[in-house]
């Protein structure tokens, strides 16, 4: 059985855990609390030497300690809803948008927030090794944030999904941006028409509505 390490309040293991639920695959979920900072425990460290979620160990008894690992073992090994593409180009299309909505989004939110937040002092990034906080680095995050939030809503502006032509991975990981967000005080507003439309339409699904 495969045995997911999950946190319901972090951003990436919630990556993995829509993954897993748009191809409804059967799964162990071990809970893992960040805030008590168990991902630093013995315990959780002869699992993942990195300190962090999500993992994943698979049948085999091999654990994927990142969400790029994660998703290319789940789309090969459970092709049945594609979520990476399935021709070249959309393959290409979807990788984009998806390295985008990590780079853009993600990213500028964990820069934004880390840098900032005095829970975090010590703890600019994740892992084993504490590096300081850099509240320059704060202040840009916002503004990158701000921005991925107009390029996300351009894209959306003549389209229903944002690679393709179907809901695929980069829609995963560009939702997750936009509802983590709020943790850095944006969201989308009247200004982000196509994002707030685009947002609706996947929180009719299973997987988001769960």
């Amino acid at each position: 059985m495969i045995t997911f390490y999950d946190c319901v309040t972090a951003p990436s293991p919630r990556r993995t855990r829509l993954l897993l639920a748009e191809k409804n695959v059967p799964h162990e979920t071990v809970m893992i609390d960040l805030r008590q900072g168990e991902q630093m425990s013995e315990a959780y460290r002869a699992v993942n030497p990195q300190c962090t979620v999500p993992a994943l160990r698979t049948d085999e008894g091999v654990v994927l300690t990142d969400n790029a690992g994660i998703a290319a073992y789940l789309e090969a090994r459970f092709p049945e809803p594609p979520l990476m593409g399935t021709t070249p180009l959309e393959k290409a299309e979807i990788a984009s948008w998806h390295w985008r909505a990590e780079f853009e989004g993600l990213m500028a939110i964990a820069e934004a927030l880390r840098n900032s937040s005095p829970a975090m002092a010590g703890r600019a990034l994740p892992g084993p090794v504490n590096y300081p906080q850099i509240p320059e680095l704060a202040q840009r995050g916002l503004a990158r944030v701000a921005q991925f939030l107009v390029v996300l809503n351009d894209r959306l502006a003549q389209r229903e999904y944002v690679a393709t032509e179907r809901f695929s991975i980069a829609d995963i990981t560009a939702a997750v941006a936009v509802d983590f967000a709020r943790v850095v005080k944006i969201k989308p507003d009247e200004r982000h028409p196509h994002v707030q439309r685009w947002r609706a339409l996947l929180a009719q699904r299973p997987a988001f509505a769960a």
